[in-house]
């Protein structure tokens, strides 16, 4: 009779099959069927913990005839024979011991425990069974190296984050505040476990500065929650100035802030403010606090260019603002004398609304100024075209009256051309003026 050993899977064993050789006699048939059919043999699990933990190996059989069971280490080394201490391991104690079961426990797992332990059921021949033991190794807290403090904009700076100890090799995730941010990675192996790095290249800017970058370790032993490490960058930059009006049409008399919001690490305070290259010139008007330029009431002697100009160590920047005072609109006000004779309302009045009649009212239209320039501008327009029109007629009439005028006496001298002589030539024009005196001239 033959019979095989225990088929390890990676979650459960699998129950023995027996073989039979067509030599062995009845009795030993009967027997082995007997034993298979009974199901004495060994049936344990795998176990996988993390290190420091505790492990449970238990061993089971579904029939047993007063036969002891055995568990010994990936060293073969006896630990408990039935409810018997072997190995003096204060580590290792026996949960429960029958004939049916076997389980001890193992605690503060070490790397060096994971392998192949057996469970032996001692019957004959021997039957066994092996379960394996993993242990996760749990990776360190991660650091980041790289980081100065403060940067500079325009840098170029790598972050790293390491992590030891872990097994199997740990996965590390870059966040950029929350968004994730790809990294390179590297792994080495040492001894049982692996040390993870990854590296992060950066170019720093000023909108980094204030920015926390996050490394976090994932892990198959971080069940609760992943190992991580943050550090939140500084960066130094020059400073940016803009200027900030609070009327966008500022009057005689009005009140006015200019507020000089400059952006720089470090802080470009204070600011300087200077009105056309110089010194601000009336000091009781004009007031600084802090950041702010305020004129209690403007005048037309404010008029000019203001610059706020703002400084750190990385450089200097400046904004300016030109400032114009208007006059104050001025509304006449209203007449107290009742007119002599009584205005008939105008009939074109009635076809528009009362509010918008300024003499309705009694207020003065903002739009009145230019709508009667541009009902002048249209009138000298028409007026010009007149006068042009007039002038062009003028000349063309004096060009044809001059082309009339001698064509005339050219036909009085017709008559010259066509004479032989000088003599002939005098008689014919005296001819021609005879005839000439019998014609009639007008002239419209």
């Amino acid at each position: 009779m033959h019979i095989l050993g225990l088929e390890v899977t990676q979650n459960y064993i699998t129950r023995p099959v027996c073989l039979f050789p067509a030599s062995d006699e009845g009795n030993t048939h009967i027997i082995s069927i007997l034993t298979c059919i009974s199901g004495q043999y060994p049936l344990v699990t795998n176990v996988t913990v993390t290190e420091g933990a505790t492990a449970n190996l238990t061993c089971r059989v579904e029939y047993n005839d007063n036969t002891s069971l055995q568990w010994s280490n990936p060293a073969q080394q006896t630990l408990f024979f039935g409810d018997k201490k072997a190995l003096r391991d204060n580590r290792i104690e026996l949960v429960r011991a029958s004939w049916s079961e076997l389980t001890i426990s193992i605690s503060d797992v070490s790397l060096s425990d994971e392998g192949m332990y057996t469970c032996s059921l001692f019957t004959m021949p021997v039957r066994t069974a092996k379960a394996y033991l993993t242990v996760l190794g749990v990776p360190e807290k991660p650091e980041i190296d790289g980081l100065t403090k403060p940067a500079i904009e325009g840098d170029h700076i790598t972050l790293t984050c390491i992590t030891q100890g872990s097994k199997p090799a740990a996965d590390l995730r870059w966040f950029r505040n929350e968004k994730e941010v790809k990294g390179a990675k590297e792994v080495n192996a040492s001894g049982k476990t692996f040390t993870v790095r990854s590296s992060l290249q950066l170019h720093v800017g000023r909108n980094d500065d204030g920015v926390a970058y996050t490394c976090r370790v994932d892990h198959v032993a971080l069940t609760q929650a992943p190992q991580q490490a943050t550090e939140v960058l500084e960066v130094h930059y020059a400073p940016q100035v803009e200027i900030i009006h609070s009327r966008a049409v500022p009057q005689e008399g009005q009140y006015l802030k200019l507020e000089c919001v400059s952006k720089g690490n470090p802080s470009p305070d204070p600011v300087m403010w200077t009105k056309d290259g110089g010194e601000l010139p009336d000091l009781d008007r004009m007031i600084v606090e802090g950041r702010e330029l305020t004129f209690t009431s403007l005048n037309k002697t404010d008029n000019g260019t203001y610059r706020c100009e703002a400084t750190n160590h990385l450089g200097t920047s400046s904004a300016e603002y030109v400032l114009y005072v208007y006059d104050v609109p001025t509304t006449p006000p209203p007449s107290t004398t009742p007119p002599l004779h009584p205005i008939p309302p105008d009939s074109t009045a009635l076809l528009g609304t009362h509010a918008s009649d300024p003499t309705v009212t009694g207020n003065r239209d903002p739009n009145a100024v230019g709508q009667h320039g541009t009902d002048h501008a249209l009138i000298g327009g028409v007026v010009a075209v007149v006068v042009f029109v007039t002038l062009c007629l003028i000349i063309v009439l004096g060009r044809y009256l001059a082309r009339h005028k001698g064509t005339y006496l050219t036909n009085e001298a017709k008559g010259a051309d066509d004479a032989p002589d000088a003599d002939t030539a005098i008689i014919n024009a005296e001819g021609n003026h005879a005839h000439a005196e019998e014609k009639k001239e007008y002239f419209i």
